[in-house]
């Protein structure tokens, strides 16, 4: 079992950047790709980056790509997710979450993953 505890959330003005962690523990880290998702006020949840269980592989929605950066520190079992340009459309509750790939997995799943920490709220003011 993995846990997973996200943290940077916070109020930042548009044009702004933050930094998101998740941190994750309770199993071997490596063998995991981690997502980060969002949902908004009143909307679906969506996916917004992935990174595969060696940093080899990223995946960014559309909404994202150019802004936000994704990596990843095993050393430390820990994702980050970089936000630039930040919007007011960015504000949501932003979930990290864990698939099981393996290690030798190198892929970046957006659907079926296997546990999901509680969400660090990121509000972007016009």
């Amino acid at each position: 079992e993995v846990q997973l505890v996200e943290s940077g959330g916070g109020l930042v003005e548009a044009g702004g950047s933050l930094r998101l962690s998740c941190a994750a523990s309770g199993s071997t880290f490596d063998g995991y790709a981690i997502g980060w998702f969002r949902r908004a006020p009143e909307k679906e949840r969506e996916a917004v980056s992935c990174i595969s269980n060696n940093g080899n592989n990223t995946y960014y929605a559309d909404s994202v790509k150019d802004r936000f950066t994704i990596s990843r520190d095993n050393a430390k079992n820990t994702v980050y997710l970089q936000m630039n340009s930040l919007e007011p459309e960015d504000t949501a509750v932003y979930y990290c979450a864990a698939a099981y790939t393996g290690v030798f997995g190198d892929y970046v799943p957006i659907v079926g993953m296997d546990y999901w920490g509680k969400g660090t709220l990121v509000t972007v003011s016009v």
